[in-house]
């Protein structure tokens, strides 16, 4: 029991680390204004493991990489964490299981992200109906919109509802499923054989 409680608090502060390190990455790369209090709130938490990164870690294409590289670290460190809490007997040679935990991290951190795009679209949805005008509306358009865009070319709006965001939702269903069905391929490489 009581592993299984500080597995839960591990799980609840390495996941939030990650999204808010995800929600960092995701703002700078679609150009996403941080004065507003989400993006100052994003920032804050973040400065003291992204400032120090980024003198070792450049940026790549735009993309800041200080803020995605260690949100997989956690999530590798996360599932190592897991998994000797769970009593799992890593038999797989060292390089086989670090190999194996790097994948597994990578799995996770996709998967978080798409549930952040996730939340992101529906956020955005909703407040195109209820409250355009909120002052955290422009945050998750702009965030939403480049990943809805090439959707509303393939389905125009029908009687002025946007149905993109419902076909963008179904397709990170699917990817979710395949990242779930992926978890898997690492086994071999963490517990041998």
């Amino acid at each position: 029991m009581f592993s299984g409680i500080l597995l839960l608090i591990v799980n609840f502060a390495f996941s939030f680390i990650t999204m808010l390190l995800l929600a960092r990455f995701f703002m700078q790369w679609q150009r996403v204004s941080f004065r507003n209090q989400l993006g100052q709130f994003v920032v804050t938490t973040t400065d003291w493991v992204v400032k120090p990164l980024r003198r070792a870690i450049p940026g790549l294409f735009g993309l800041d990489l200080a803020s995605l590289v260690p949100a997989w670290a956690f999530q590798t460190v996360l599932a190592f964490i897991d998994l000797s809490l769970r009593g799992a007997s890593l038999d797989g040679g060292v390089f086989g299981v670090l190999l194996g935990l790097a994948g597994l991290g990578l799995v996770e951190l996709l998967r978080m992200a798409a549930y952040l795009v996730m939340a992101v679209v529906l956020v955005s949805a909703v407040l195109s109906w209820v409250s355009p005008h909120a002052p955290a509306a422009p945050v998750f358009h702009g965030l939403a919109e480049p990943f809805l865009r090439p959707f509303r070319r393939l389905l125009p709006t029908i009687a002025n509802v946007d149905l993109s965001p419902l076909l963008f939702l179904l397709l990170l269903q699917i990817v979710l499923m395949v990242l779930g069905e992926m978890r898997g391929g690492f086994t071999p490489l963490l517990f041998g054989g």
